[in-house]
């Protein structure tokens, strides 16, 4: 196979304790031609200090002043990089010697590929999927591929899937030229749902790639069930429904929305599901706060959202039809998006 050049970028914030494992474990990859890009989102942790002590020249260090998010830290890398492939991995991942061999020979094979998804397991729980590839739900709302499952061979299966997770994915620079890069108004969380989905209704294709091996702490580098994320979560999710959605869907999302609320708050009472860890954690009071203000927030951009959307039908080739088919195949249930973890 040709070696064309990838760029792999991982977004830091007060990660100074996790470095060491995910960037030992790219200097041990099988596949050479590779830059590693950090960038660095305001860490006080002495995380800059600590790769420019250890890890030049392997690493290019980009120090942004102030923490950009996820999206915006992406987008410094991606400007910065020099690679036919863009590879993202966070922080707090261990990528298996062969991960970016396996992506860039998936993605070598169909120039229409646009995407390629890792299998990406726990780091504690080396047999359970952590994700493998997103699901979607008809409000906006996304969950990971299997998450939790245990791995029995279910998904050794190179495959179409929708989009990746942003925790280590592959993206074509081809694409990202065309289509833009992350909404950095999203800051995080939902940020990868938004840059696949525009990527899909674009007309690219997103492959799974099973021998694509990653083992990832869940939310290491922020709570699991905090209410910034929960924020971050429901405020984004509406404006993923704005910028993609056919109109007769988002017309219709408020039910979807309605029977999610429902079986979520079963999960508080339950204890089950993120709702039930939320609550576990805070109150049910602190969640509907969170939920009001995430809505206060999403309708307060929902004009820049519709602005945007005009913006990416310029560049469709999806449309209600195409919407219908991704849900039949990569839609996610009621039940499995709210009382899992």
């Amino acid at each position: 196979m040709s070696y064309p050049l990838a760029s792999v970028i991982i977004v830091n914030w007060n990660g100074k304790d996790f470095l060491t494992t995910c960037l030992d474990s790219l200097k041990l990859q099988s596949y050479s031609n590779f830059e590693v890009i950090v960038v660095d989102n305001g860490s006080n942790d002495g995380s800059v200090e600590f790769l420019r002590q250890y890890y030049l020249p392997f690493v290019k260090v980009i120090e942004n002043k102030e923490n950009l998010g996820f999206s915006g830290g992406n987008n410094a890398g991606i400007h910065a990089a020099k690679g036919k492939y863009i590879l993202l991995l966070n922080n707090d991942t261990e990528a298996d010697n062969r991960w970016i061999e396996e992506l860039i020979k998936e993605a070598e094979k169909d120039r229409t590929v646009g995407m390629c998804a890792s299998k990406i397991y726990s780091f504690y729980q080396r047999n359970i999927i952590d994700v493998a590839g997103h699901l979607l739900y008809r409000d906006g709302l996304n969950r990971g591929r299997g998450r939790l499952d245990e791995d029995v061979g279910q998904y050794d299966v190179v495959e179409e899937v929708f989009f990746p997770s942003g925790c280590a994915a592959l993206y074509r620079k081809e694409m990202l030229d065309k289509i833009g890069l992350f909404d950095e108004t999203f800051f995080a969380y939902g940020d990868d749902t938004d840059i696949g989905l525009r990527g899909r209704v674009a007309g690219w294709k997103c492959i799974y790639v099973p021998t694509a091996i990653v083992y990832h702490r869940y939310s290491g580098s922020t709570s699991a069930y905090s209410p910034q994320k929960a924020f971050w979560v429901e405020r984004n999710r509406v404006w993923i429904l704005i910028k993609y959605f056919p109109i007769s869907m988002i017309l219709t999302s408020p039910f979807y929305t309605l029977i999610r609320f429902i079986f979520q708050a079963y999960g508080a009472i339950t204890n089950k599901g993120a709702a039930g860890r939320f609550v576990d954690e805070y109150s049910c009071r602190i969640l509907l706060m969170v939920i009001m203000r995430a809505y206060v927030s999403a309708i307060r951009h929902i004009p820049e959202m519709w602005t945007k959307r005009k913006k990416i039908k310029k560049i469709a080739k999806a449309g209600r039809k195409e919407f219908t088919m991704w849900f039949r195949h990569f839609g996610i249930g009621v039940r499995e998006l709210s009382l899992k973890e």
